[in-house]
């Protein structure tokens, strides 16, 4: 396993669901996860003996993505799609409000998974939006345009599904997005971060446009529970 972790931003899903999130959270045994319908993430085992609690919570053939911040040993799971990516802080991101914008509820899920499906951003299930505040651009009564929080390890809170219709880029929405979003965050006294695929060379330099910084490269590596394994009951 990696080196012991020093912080939250070391083990945002733990920190998250131990912390803010932790009415979204599954367990078993030291094994946490979220709920399957809120985000796909499972926190990181801290030792070889906790794959057992995690192959019972998941349940025979089913899935989760690990934030890896080093070297990662699942014993008895499938390895599927490593991806590499970055987290980056905002420490400098002071964020600016802008009343323009759409806050999103329950009634717009079917328009946000909509647009995520058509631009990819990453997972978004049918109750992501409860993770955080999501506020959109609407045009013409569609919405075209989305940013919100995802991961809340305290003191933080990640930036995540941002995303615009291709037929809308190049307007600066994302930055706009992002920005009202942070504005939120600081309003908290939290510090607003985010994770991106390390290879979307063109979301990160957005994002260091606006003030994000490069403060860890972590794995999301994608584990399958076997067949056989003997389903488990969430706490």
């Amino acid at each position: 396993m990696a080196a012991a972790a020093t912080g939250p931003l070391d083990e945002p899903v733990r920190a998250s669901l131990l912390g803010p999130h932790a009415h979204l959270a599954q367990g078993r045994g030291d094994a946490l996860r979220y709920e399957p319908d809120v985000a796909p993430f499972l926190a990181e085992p801290r030792c070889a003996a906790e794959w057992d609690d995690v192959a019972a919570l998941v349940g025979p053939g089913g899935t989760t993505v690990v934030p890896a911040f080093g070297e990662l040993t699942p014993v008895g799971l499938a390895w599927g799609r490593v991806l590499p990516g970055v987290q980056m802080i905002g420490d400098a991101v002071t964020g600016r409000p802008d009343p323009e914008l759409v806050r999103l509820g329950d009634d717009d899920v079917p328009a946000m998974r909509d647009l995520v499906a058509r631009t990819k951003p990453g997972p978004f299930g049918p109750r992501t939006h409860e993770m955080g505040t999501y506020l959109g651009v609407v045009d013409d009564g569609a919405l075209v345009a989305m940013a919100g929080e995802r991961l809340r390890p305290p003191g933080y809170t990640e930036i995540s599904a941002v995303c615009t219709d291709a037929a809308y880029r190049g307007r600066g929405l994302a930055g706009r997005l992002m920005l009202a979003v942070a504005a939120g965050i600081r309003e908290r006294g939290e510090v607003p971060m985010l994770h991106a695929a390390a290879d979307n060379t063109n979301a990160i330099r957005l994002y260091e446009q606006l003030g994000f910084r490069l403060r860890a490269r972590p794995d999301f590596v994608a584990l399958t529970v076997p067949s056989d394994v003997p389903a488990g009951t969430p706490a």
